[in-house]
């Protein structure tokens, strides 16, 4: 027996890393409650064991009685003075068990309680160790392999030890399977009825912050900052970054050489999109560039409310918002305010309005009245190039140009000519 139990401990201490003195007291109360079971209702039953040697002892509180009625709680006067001489009828006397008969007592422990009861002190004293452990380990990453599902639940193999990932922090785009290697990120150590459980994430925003810390030094070491999160798991998160440095570009570090960096994080995410995101004080900036590429026509701030309005092109309306407002939603979360987006209401120009603006433009050419160019758009010579195409005798059949068709070609030929040498230049640059 004595051998069977240090072969125990060295075990547990081993594999589960159990000091030797818990497992020690977590037999003795294993043995003090299966020995009370196994040879009745013992006054004050002890047990103990020899952490060195596996030795088993037990001894029993026996009150003196002048006749024994009950040999689990009492003991005669005689016997009694062979234990202490001067012992009296009602003394109380503490009498060891002998070997044969805990022998006999852990025998039926093993085949019977004394298993279940053992593994429950162990589970105690490990699920302690848990606490002592992981309750320093908080946000940290830790890699273990799917084991067993419980429910909706996953069960998480750590090596040592096993950690929970619950339902509420999984991601709903993943699919998890039994032997699965898994990254997680440590979220608490609670107390439950059960003991303490390292509870698991891989839903929480600290999570990509965290992968973003390990992969990208300039974090790690305090040069760029993440100022800000927003995060819908298995689909998108915004990023915020800042950095200490005017050389460091914050994007571009966590971007990393060919995007390898963040390759590297969004692989580890499952493909989730992740928007870099530089962080400004300006509050307009930096909603425009966490909305970019959508271009913002107009910003309205209410600072009481803590919103801000803004409007794109129509065309742009659905980009800037994004799948069922995921864009905005999380432009939103990031900054801290209220995004409210809506297209820029598109003013059409009625046919008076663009009658007048094409003769104010032909009036605008030098050379060209007001009358003459009211009559030409009237005809039907819209724009400068429509004139260009026009013959003199054409104009010269206008009543308000008449004589003048000569002199208003040639007024348009000059304006072509200077329009053009002013253009050309730009285009070569």
């Amino acid at each position: 027996m004595n051998n069977e139990l240090l072969a125990v401990f060295e075990y547990w201490e081993r594999e589960k890393g159990i000091r030797r003195d818990v497992l020690v007291a977590a037999v003795q109360s294993m043995l003090t409650t299966a020995a009370r079971k196994a040879i009745g209702p013992a006054r004050d039953l002890t047990c103990s064991v020899d952490a060195k040697t596996g030795e088993v002892r037990a001894w029993a509180k026996l009150i003196v009685s002048e006749k024994v009625i009950s040999k689990h709680d009492q003991i005669s006067l005689v016997e009694g003075r062979r234990l202490k001489p001067d012992a009296q009828i009602g003394d109380e006397l503490q009498v060891e068990i002998g070997a044969d008969q805990i022998q006999q007592i852990f025998g039926r422990i093993a085949s019977q309680y004394g298993k279940q009861a053992l593994m429950q002190e162990i589970r105690k004293a490990e699920k302690q160790l848990i606490l002592e452990e992981f309750k320093d380990r908080v946000g940290d990453i830790v890699a273990g392999t799917v084991r067993r599902f419980e429910k909706s639940d996953v069960s998480v193999d750590l090596g040592r030890y096993e950690a929970i990932l619950p339902n509420r922090e999984r991601v709903p785009t993943e699919e998890y399977q039994v032997g699965e290697r898994l990254r997680c990120y440590v979220k608490a150590v609670e107390n439950t009825l059960h003991g303490p459980e390292i509870i698991l994430s891989r839903s929480d925003p600290q999570f990509v912050i965290k992968l973003f810390q390990l992969e990208v030094s300039e974090i790690a070491d305090g040069t760029i900052e993440i100022r800000g999160i927003a995060r819908e798991p298995g689909f998108r998160t915004k990023l915020a970054v800042y950095s200490r440095d005017p050389k460091v570009d914050p994007v571009g570090a966590c971007v990393g050489l060919r995007g390898q960096r963040v390759k590297n994080i969004v692989r580890e995410l499952n493909n989730e999109r992740v928007d870099i995101i530089p962080w400004s004080a300006d509050l307009r900036t930096f909603i425009t560039a966490a909305l970019n590429p959508a271009r913002i026509k107009s910003f309205e701030v209410d600072p009481d409310r803590q919103r801000v309005h803004l409007l794109v092109n129509a065309e742009q309306l659905s980009q800037a918002i994004g799948k069922r407002g995921q864009n905005a939603r999380l432009t939103s979360r990031l900054v801290g305010w209220q995004v409210d987006i809506d297209a820029e209401p598109v003013v059409s120009t009625g046919f008076e309005e663009k009658v007048a603006q094409a003769v104010s433009a032909l009036a605008c050419v030098p050379g060209i009245t007001q009358e003459q160019a009211d009559a030409l758009v009237h005809h039907g010579f819209l724009s400068l190039e429509d004139l260009l195409q026009a013959e003199e005798a054409d104009l010269a059949g206008f009543e308000e140009i008449g004589e003048s068709a000569a002199e208003v070609l040639a007024a348009a030929r000059t304006e072509a000519a200077r329009r053009m040498v002013t253009v050309t230049p730009e285009r070569v640059a």
